[in-house]
């Protein structure tokens, strides 16, 4: 049972950072907002 208890452990750890580096992504890093074009065919507005 104490390796059951480690490897539980372990995972708990490892699960832990992932979640901090995946909160702290969402919530320090912030995109730079800029303007984006996208051309369009004229075909595409046609309903066939």
């Amino acid at each position: 049972m104490p390796s059951l208890f480690r490897f539980l452990t372990i995972v708990a750890v490892l699960g832990g950072m992932v979640y901090g580096v995946v909160f702290a992504l969402a919530n320090f890093v912030n995109p730079k907002p800029r303007e984006m074009t996208v051309t369009i065919q004229p075909d595409k507005f046609l309903k066939r």
